[in-house]
């Protein structure tokens, strides 16, 4: 072999050495490149999934809000509806009853209700109180009680009150309180799924 040869034998291994080595690095970058790649990719996918659940939690929020405040809205409305309609029927209640204290039927409710208070009392004194609008009938209920009767100094609407001083007892049968028992108790029944 001469000194060509062993150049030329000499050039082509290094050349092949060089590119073993070349392809190494090249290999090795590639590795750590595809690497530094798949970390980006699982940190991106991690971070889009972040955004997207944040996101939609966001919406879930607000949407729960947006509905939180319907729902507000309309309990509001209905409340008002029902107070309006609740006044509605108390105003045609106090005119039935103004119809009803024309009628001879309260005239009976009154000597009732009045003789109702004279046998609760068991002969204790006892001050029987009828409405000033009911003034003109208060000699006949005192024949028909046989109890001397009041009329009383306001007025509470139609019905009758007693009181039973030495026991402190007051029977309250005037309208105006028995109306507004039955307000405070009222019930709007219907509409509802559970009514």
């Amino acid at each position: 072999m001469n000194i060509e040869e062993k150049l030329q034998h000499f050039a082509q291994y290094s050349m092949e050495e060089a590119r073993g080595r070349y392809q190494q690095v090249i290999d090795t970058y590639t590795a750590a490149m595809e690497e530094i790649f798949v970390d980006y990719q699982e940190k991106k996918r991690r971070q889009e999934n972040l955004e997207v659940k944040t996101e939609t939690e966001r919406l879930i929020r607000e949407n729960n809000k947006r509905i939180s405040e319907e729902q507000t809205r309309i309990r509001q409305t209905l409340s008002s509806r029902h107070e309006e309609l609740k006044d509605k029927l108390f105003v045609e209640m106090k005119d039935r009853l103004v119809r009803f204290a024309e009628s001879p039927a309260y005239h009976s409710l009154l000597v009732r209700q009045l003789k109702e208070a004279i046998a609760y009392a068991r002969g204790e004194d006892l001050i029987l109180y009828i409405d000033p609008s009911d003034a003109e009938r208060k000699l006949s209920l005192e024949v028909e009680t046989g109890a001397p009767i009041t009329v009383s100094g306001y007025s509470f609407k139609g019905g009758t009150r007693a009181v039973i001083p030495g026991r402190n007892i007051l029977i309250d049968n005037s309208f105006e309180t028995r109306l507004a028992e039955a307000r405070e108790n009222f019930k709007l029944r219907g509409g509802g799924p559970n009514e």
